[in-house]
Protein backbone atom coordinates (compact mmCIF):
# COMPACT_ATOMS: atom_id res chain seq x y z
CA UNK A 1 0.00 0.00 0.00
CA UNK A 2 1.50 3.12 -1.20
CA UNK A 3 1.65 5.89 1.84
CA UNK A 4 -0.23 9.12 2.01
CA UNK A 5 1.72 12.22 0.67
CA UNK A 6 1.25 15.21 2.44
CA UNK A 7 1.71 18.53 2.85
CA UNK A 8 2.03 20.39 6.00
CA UNK A 9 1.05 24.08 5.60
CA UNK A 10 1.44 26.56 9.02
CA UNK A 11 3.06 29.84 9.41
CA UNK A 12 4.29 29.01 13.06
CA UNK A 13 7.86 26.94 12.49
CA UNK A 14 6.74 25.27 15.67
CA UNK A 15 3.71 23.75 14.54
CA UNK A 16 4.74 22.55 11.12
CA UNK A 17 7.79 20.53 13.08
CA UNK A 18 5.13 19.06 15.81
CA UNK A 19 2.62 18.32 12.63
CA UNK A 20 5.23 16.59 10.79
CA UNK A 21 6.65 14.50 14.12
CA UNK A 22 2.87 13.32 14.77
CA UNK A 23 2.21 12.52 10.95
CA UNK A 24 5.78 10.69 10.24
CA UNK A 25 4.42 8.49 13.28
CA UNK A 26 2.59 6.43 11.03
CA UNK A 27 4.52 3.88 8.61
CA UNK A 28 1.23 4.91 6.34
CA UNK A 29 2.10 8.50 6.11
CA UNK A 30 4.87 10.43 3.87
CA UNK A 31 5.39 14.29 5.24
CA UNK A 32 6.40 15.56 1.59
CA UNK A 33 7.35 18.94 2.94
CA UNK A 34 5.92 22.04 4.53
CA UNK A 35 5.01 25.52 3.70
CA UNK A 36 4.84 28.81 6.05
CA UNK A 37 1.97 30.44 4.06
CA UNK A 38 -0.68 30.73 1.41
CA UNK A 39 1.79 31.61 -1.49
CA UNK A 40 4.89 29.32 -0.52
CA UNK A 41 1.07 26.55 -0.21
CA UNK A 42 0.56 26.40 -3.93
CA UNK A 43 3.97 26.49 -5.23
CA UNK A 44 4.79 23.48 -2.81
CA UNK A 45 1.53 21.88 -4.01
CA UNK A 46 2.50 22.25 -7.65
CA UNK A 47 6.29 21.38 -7.36
CA UNK A 48 5.80 18.34 -4.56
CA UNK A 49 1.93 17.24 -5.82
CA UNK A 50 0.64 15.97 -2.61
CA UNK A 51 -2.05 13.66 -1.46
CA UNK A 52 -3.40 15.88 1.74
CA UNK A 53 -2.80 18.84 2.84
CA UNK A 54 -3.01 20.15 6.23
CA UNK A 55 -3.75 23.59 6.11
CA UNK A 56 -4.14 26.71 8.65
CA UNK A 57 -6.28 29.56 8.15
CA UNK A 58 -4.59 32.40 9.55
CA UNK A 59 -1.61 32.80 7.61
CA UNK A 60 -0.15 36.52 6.80
CA UNK A 61 0.39 37.39 2.89
CA UNK A 62 -2.60 34.66 1.23
CA UNK A 63 -4.58 32.77 4.34
CA UNK A 64 -5.79 29.02 3.99
CA UNK A 65 -9.24 30.39 2.91
CA UNK A 66 -7.76 31.47 -0.51
CA UNK A 67 -5.44 28.57 -0.90
CA UNK A 68 -9.05 26.37 -0.97
CA UNK A 69 -10.38 28.51 -3.39
CA UNK A 70 -7.54 28.53 -5.41
CA UNK A 71 -7.35 24.51 -5.14
CA UNK A 72 -10.63 23.84 -6.19
CA UNK A 73 -10.31 25.45 -9.03
CA UNK A 74 -7.22 24.50 -10.11
CA UNK A 75 -5.73 21.46 -8.32
CA UNK A 76 -8.89 19.87 -6.44
CA UNK A 77 -7.29 17.66 -3.71
CA UNK A 78 -8.37 16.63 -0.39
CA UNK A 79 -7.70 19.49 2.54
CA UNK A 80 -7.72 19.14 6.41
CA UNK A 81 -7.68 22.45 8.55
CA UNK A 82 -6.07 22.01 11.45
CA UNK A 83 -6.36 25.57 13.13
CA UNK A 84 -7.11 26.93 16.60
CA UNK A 85 -10.20 27.32 18.62
CA UNK A 86 -10.26 31.03 18.08
CA UNK A 87 -10.82 30.63 14.27
CA UNK A 88 -13.36 28.43 15.48
CA UNK A 89 -16.41 30.66 13.37
CA UNK A 90 -14.12 29.80 10.25
CA UNK A 91 -14.07 26.42 10.19
CA UNK A 92 -17.40 26.19 8.27
CA UNK A 93 -16.34 29.06 6.01
CA UNK A 94 -13.53 26.15 5.12
CA UNK A 95 -15.77 23.26 4.75
CA UNK A 96 -17.79 25.40 3.06
CA UNK A 97 -15.14 25.94 0.07
CA UNK A 98 -14.35 22.08 0.27
CA UNK A 99 -12.31 21.00 3.38
CA UNK A 100 -12.89 17.44 3.83
CA UNK A 101 -12.65 17.93 8.16
CA UNK A 102 -10.91 20.14 10.55
CA UNK A 103 -9.04 19.34 13.49
CA UNK A 104 -8.79 22.27 16.70
CA UNK A 105 -5.67 23.20 17.90
CA UNK A 106 -5.37 23.42 21.73
CA UNK A 107 -3.92 26.98 21.45
CA UNK A 108 -3.20 29.50 18.98
CA UNK A 109 0.08 30.28 20.14
CA UNK A 110 2.88 27.48 19.32
CA UNK A 111 2.49 25.12 22.41
CA UNK A 112 3.40 21.56 23.65
CA UNK A 113 0.07 21.22 23.83
CA UNK A 114 -0.09 20.32 20.32
CA UNK A 115 0.95 17.16 20.66
CA UNK A 116 -2.50 16.57 22.36
CA UNK A 117 -4.16 16.51 18.86
CA UNK A 118 -2.17 13.30 17.23
CA UNK A 119 -4.71 10.71 17.38
CA UNK A 120 -7.57 12.68 16.01
CA UNK A 121 -4.48 13.69 13.56
CA UNK A 122 -3.43 10.44 12.78
CA UNK A 123 -7.07 9.09 12.44
CA UNK A 124 -8.31 11.24 10.01
CA UNK A 125 -5.29 11.53 7.78
CA UNK A 126 -5.78 7.80 7.63
CA UNK A 127 -9.04 7.87 6.46
CA UNK A 128 -8.44 9.97 3.75
CA UNK A 129 -8.10 7.04 1.03
CA UNK A 130 -12.11 6.19 1.86
CA UNK A 131 -13.07 9.57 1.11
CA UNK A 132 -15.09 10.79 -2.25
CA UNK A 133 -13.17 13.80 -2.65
CA UNK A 134 -15.38 14.36 -5.83
CA UNK A 135 -18.18 14.24 -4.01
CA UNK A 136 -17.13 17.41 -2.08
CA UNK A 137 -15.74 19.00 -5.57
CA UNK A 138 -19.23 18.52 -6.90
CA UNK A 139 -21.21 20.45 -3.38
CA UNK A 140 -19.12 23.07 -3.42
CA UNK A 141 -19.47 23.93 -7.29
CA UNK A 142 -23.18 23.30 -7.23
CA UNK A 143 -24.25 25.21 -3.68
CA UNK A 144 -26.79 27.64 -4.68
CA UNK A 145 -25.94 31.16 -3.13
CA UNK A 146 -29.54 31.05 -1.24
CA UNK A 147 -30.51 27.79 -0.39
CA UNK A 148 -34.34 26.87 -1.49
CA UNK A 149 -36.94 24.87 0.67
CA UNK A 150 -37.78 21.78 -1.30
CA UNK A 151 -42.02 22.23 -2.19
CA UNK A 152 -43.78 19.61 0.14
CA UNK A 153 -44.84 16.84 -1.92
CA UNK A 154 -48.49 15.80 -2.26
CA UNK A 155 -47.62 12.43 -2.73
CA UNK A 156 -49.60 9.75 -1.14
CA UNK A 157 -48.60 7.68 2.25
CA UNK A 158 -49.15 8.48 6.27
CA UNK A 159 -47.27 11.14 7.96
CA UNK A 160 -45.94 8.93 10.96
CA UNK A 161 -42.39 10.54 12.07
CA UNK A 162 -42.87 12.64 14.98
CA UNK A 163 -39.55 12.91 15.39
CA UNK A 164 -36.11 12.83 13.07
CA UNK A 165 -33.12 11.82 14.38
CA UNK A 166 -29.72 12.39 12.33
CA UNK A 167 -26.31 10.93 12.49
CA UNK A 168 -23.38 11.85 10.44
CA UNK A 169 -19.56 12.36 11.17
CA UNK A 170 -16.75 12.74 8.88
CA UNK A 171 -18.38 15.08 5.59
CA UNK A 172 -21.54 15.49 7.89
CA UNK A 173 -22.08 19.24 8.26
CA UNK A 174 -22.59 20.46 4.79
CA UNK A 175 -24.76 17.40 4.45
CA UNK A 176 -26.92 18.50 7.41
CA UNK A 177 -26.86 22.05 6.04
CA UNK A 178 -28.36 20.58 2.59
CA UNK A 179 -30.53 18.56 3.96
CA UNK A 180 -32.02 21.05 6.56
CA UNK A 181 -32.11 23.93 4.26
CA UNK A 182 -34.44 21.50 1.87
CA UNK A 183 -36.87 20.46 4.25
CA UNK A 184 -40.46 22.43 3.83
CA UNK A 185 -40.85 25.64 6.39
CA UNK A 186 -44.60 23.55 6.63
CA UNK A 187 -42.45 20.40 8.60
CA UNK A 188 -43.02 20.86 12.02
CA UNK A 189 -41.57 17.52 13.59
CA UNK A 190 -38.56 18.31 15.62
CA UNK A 191 -35.57 16.96 14.59
CA UNK A 192 -32.20 15.44 16.95
CA UNK A 193 -28.88 15.35 15.75
CA UNK A 194 -25.88 13.59 16.35
CA UNK A 195 -22.76 15.28 14.73
CA UNK A 196 -19.39 13.85 15.51
CA UNK A 197 -18.08 17.04 16.66
CA UNK A 198 -15.48 18.50 19.65
CA UNK A 199 -17.24 21.18 22.43
CA UNK A 200 -17.73 24.65 21.26
CA UNK A 201 -17.80 23.52 17.62
CA UNK A 202 -21.68 21.97 17.92
CA UNK A 203 -23.00 25.71 19.22
CA UNK A 204 -21.07 27.49 16.40
CA UNK A 205 -22.46 24.98 14.20
CA UNK A 206 -26.25 25.08 15.20
CA UNK A 207 -26.44 28.83 15.33
CA UNK A 208 -25.04 28.97 11.35
CA UNK A 209 -27.82 26.10 10.71
CA UNK A 210 -30.14 28.71 12.32
CA UNK A 211 -29.33 31.43 10.03
CA UNK A 212 -29.95 29.05 7.18
CA UNK A 213 -32.35 26.73 7.43
CA UNK A 214 -36.37 27.51 8.04
CA UNK A 215 -36.69 26.84 11.59
CA UNK A 216 -34.94 26.93 15.15
CA UNK A 217 -30.98 25.34 15.47
CA UNK A 218 -29.62 24.70 18.34
CA UNK A 219 -27.26 23.13 20.99
CA UNK A 220 -29.59 20.86 22.75
CA UNK A 221 -30.01 21.64 26.77
CA UNK A 222 -30.62 19.14 29.59
CA UNK A 223 -34.06 19.19 30.37
CA UNK A 224 -35.66 20.97 27.35
CA UNK A 225 -38.93 19.96 25.77
CA UNK A 226 -38.47 19.01 22.30
CA UNK A 227 -40.68 21.99 20.12
CA UNK A 228 -42.18 21.95 16.87
CA UNK A 229 -39.93 23.45 13.92
CA UNK A 230 -36.79 22.92 16.46
CA UNK A 231 -33.71 20.93 15.65
CA UNK A 232 -31.33 20.16 18.78
CA UNK A 233 -27.62 19.39 17.78
CA UNK A 234 -25.86 17.09 20.90
CA UNK A 235 -23.34 19.19 22.34
CA UNK A 236 -19.77 18.21 21.80
CA UNK A 237 -17.85 16.06 24.08
CA UNK A 238 -21.48 14.98 25.77
CA UNK A 239 -24.23 12.71 25.68
CA UNK A 240 -27.70 13.55 24.38
CA UNK A 241 -30.82 10.97 24.89
CA UNK A 242 -34.64 11.89 24.94
CA UNK A 243 -36.49 10.74 27.63
CA UNK A 244 -40.25 11.57 28.72
CA UNK A 245 -41.09 13.64 31.65
CA UNK A 246 -44.08 15.82 32.71
CA UNK A 247 -45.71 14.10 29.41
CA UNK A 248 -43.69 15.42 27.01
CA UNK A 249 -40.35 14.34 25.03
CA UNK A 250 -37.49 16.01 27.10
CA UNK A 251 -33.77 16.40 26.17
CA UNK A 252 -31.49 14.88 28.88
CA UNK A 253 -27.44 15.64 27.90
CA UNK A 254 -25.29 13.95 30.34
CA UNK A 255 -20.96 13.80 30.77
CA UNK A 256 -19.05 11.50 28.68
CA UNK A 257 -18.04 8.19 30.89
CA UNK A 258 -15.05 6.52 30.02
CA UNK A 259 -16.09 3.85 27.83
CA UNK A 260 -18.26 5.95 25.46
CA UNK A 261 -16.38 5.28 22.27
CA UNK A 262 -17.75 8.29 21.13
CA UNK A 263 -19.32 11.87 22.64
CA UNK A 264 -21.99 12.48 21.11
CA UNK A 265 -23.01 8.98 20.16
CA UNK A 266 -25.59 8.32 17.83
CA UNK A 267 -26.32 4.99 19.14
CA UNK A 268 -27.03 6.34 22.51
CA UNK A 269 -28.92 9.22 20.56
CA UNK A 270 -30.98 6.65 18.66
CA UNK A 271 -31.37 4.46 21.15
CA UNK A 272 -33.62 6.57 22.83
CA UNK A 273 -35.17 7.49 20.47
CA UNK A 274 -36.38 4.28 19.68
CA UNK A 275 -37.37 3.75 23.18
CA UNK A 276 -39.58 7.39 23.27
CA UNK A 277 -41.17 7.22 20.12
CA UNK A 278 -40.85 3.82 18.73
CA UNK A 279 -43.08 3.47 15.47
CA UNK A 280 -43.04 7.36 14.97
CA UNK A 281 -39.09 7.34 14.11
CA UNK A 282 -37.69 8.57 11.25
CA UNK A 283 -33.20 7.77 11.64
CA UNK A 284 -30.92 9.24 9.08
CA UNK A 285 -27.54 7.90 9.14
CA UNK A 286 -25.57 9.99 7.05
CA UNK A 287 -21.63 10.02 5.85
CA UNK A 288 -18.81 9.30 8.32
CA UNK A 289 -16.31 7.03 9.79
CA UNK A 290 -16.86 3.50 11.70
CA UNK A 291 -19.86 2.13 12.88
CA UNK A 292 -21.67 4.60 14.85
CA UNK A 293 -25.42 4.68 14.90
CA UNK A 294 -25.85 0.92 13.68
CA UNK A 295 -27.15 -0.29 17.28
CA UNK A 296 -29.48 2.84 17.37
CA UNK A 297 -30.72 1.84 14.08
CA UNK A 298 -31.36 -1.59 14.21
CA UNK A 299 -33.19 -0.77 17.74
CA UNK A 300 -35.15 2.12 15.69
CA UNK A 301 -36.11 -0.50 13.09
CA UNK A 302 -37.28 -3.16 15.87
CA UNK A 303 -39.65 -0.48 17.33
CA UNK A 304 -40.71 -0.14 13.93
CA UNK A 305 -39.78 3.45 12.72
CA UNK A 306 -37.85 3.85 9.52
CA UNK A 307 -34.48 4.18 8.77
CA UNK A 308 -32.90 5.76 5.71
CA UNK A 309 -29.15 5.46 4.51
CA UNK A 310 -27.15 8.04 2.79
CA UNK A 311 -26.27 6.34 -0.39
CA UNK A 312 -22.37 5.58 -1.72
CA UNK A 313 -23.22 8.09 -4.73
CA UNK A 314 -23.50 10.90 -2.21
CA UNK A 315 -21.54 9.93 1.13
CA UNK A 316 -18.26 11.37 1.23
CA UNK A 317 -17.00 8.69 3.88
CA UNK A 318 -19.47 5.16 3.12
CA UNK A 319 -18.70 4.00 6.80
CA UNK A 320 -21.64 4.84 8.69
CA UNK A 321 -24.38 4.48 6.17
CA UNK A 322 -22.96 1.36 4.51
CA UNK A 323 -23.03 -0.53 8.17
CA UNK A 324 -26.66 0.10 8.70
CA UNK A 325 -27.10 -1.07 5.26
CA UNK A 326 -25.27 -4.08 6.03
CA UNK A 327 -27.44 -4.63 9.41
CA UNK A 328 -30.45 -4.95 7.05
CA UNK A 329 -32.28 -2.52 8.89
CA UNK A 330 -32.51 0.74 6.29
CA UNK A 331 -35.42 0.44 4.32
CA UNK A 332 -34.56 3.49 2.29
CA UNK A 333 -30.72 4.26 0.19
CA UNK A 334 -30.61 7.33 -1.19
CA UNK A 335 -28.69 10.89 -1.62
CA UNK A 336 -28.93 14.33 0.24
CA UNK A 337 -31.77 15.06 -2.32
CA UNK A 338 -33.59 11.53 -1.89
CA UNK A 339 -33.16 11.79 1.73
CA UNK A 340 -34.62 15.54 2.21
CA UNK A 341 -37.96 14.62 0.06
CA UNK A 342 -38.03 11.54 2.37
CA UNK A 343 -38.45 13.60 5.55
CA UNK A 344 -40.63 16.22 3.76
CA UNK A 345 -42.98 13.10 2.94
CA UNK A 346 -42.92 11.01 6.04
CA UNK A 347 -42.69 14.43 8.58
CA UNK A 348 -46.07 16.24 10.41
CA UNK A 349 -46.92 19.00 8.64
CA UNK A 350 -48.39 22.18 9.64
CA UNK A 351 -51.41 22.38 7.51
CA UNK A 352 -52.08 26.69 7.98
CA UNK A 353 -48.16 26.97 6.70
CA UNK A 354 -47.95 27.64 3.37
CA UNK A 355 -45.73 25.22 1.49
CA UNK A 356 -43.48 28.18 -0.29
CA UNK A 357 -42.98 29.34 3.49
Amino acid sequence: MSKIRVLVVDDSSFNRKVISEILRSSERIDVVGTAFDGEDAIRKILQLNPDVITLDLEMPRMDGFAVLRWLMVNRPLPVLVVSSRESNRSVFKALDLGAVDFVVKPSRTASPQLKLIEEELLSKILSIPQLKFDHIRQRVAQAPLIPTPVALPRAHGERTAEVVAIAASTGGPPAIQQLLTGLSPALVSPIVICQHMPPVFTRLFAERLSTLAHRVVKEAADGEALFPRHAYIAPGGKQLRIATADGRPRAVVSDRLKEDRFAPSANYLFQSVAKVYGSASLAIVLTGMGDDGKEGAVAIAAAGGIVAAESEESAVIFGMPREVIKAGVARHVLDIQGLTDLVNHHGLLDTGTSENG
